[in-house]
């Protein structure tokens, strides 16, 4: 009695190694899917940065009328990675500020656009 032959690494329609090949294929795919997420936080994080950056300043500029302390205040929680540029200004009533923020390509400090934050607050003068 003859006994069925097996499969063996020496048959040409083995499949070991297969995993592996599968594997070595689809890790490229994998990091690529990875490095999007990972921008797109970057992305969300800075558009947070640049808000509180904006409502932080708008509120320092609206109570000492400064822009000196608009952009200090906007600049104290945003570090230098993200080349903050702060514009301060009163439009009648409101001291508006406007945050600009470079939006980073995977790491703080290599942009490739920018991201606008504004806020504004009603200015608070002292009564005559």
């Amino acid at each position: 009695m003859r006994t069925p032959a097996r499969r063996g690494a020496g048959d040409p329609r083995s499949d070991r190694g297969q995993v592996a090949i599968e594997f070595v294929g689809t890790v490229p795919l994998i990091l690529l899917l990875v490095a999007a997420v990972w921008e797109c936080v970057l992305i969300g994080y800075a558009f947070s940065l640049a808000g509180n950056a904006a409502d932080e300043a708008a509120r320092a500029g609206a109570v000492h009328g400064d822009a000196g302390r608009c952009e200090a205040a906007a600049k104290e929680h945003i570090g230098e990675a993200w080349k903050p540029r702060v514009e301060c200004g009163e439009a009648g009533d409101i001291y508006r500020v406007k945050v600009t923020l470079g939006v980073p390509v995977l790491f703080p400090g290599l942009d490739f656009g920018e991201i606008d934050g504004t806020a504004g607050a009603a200015l608070e003068k002292e009564a005559k």
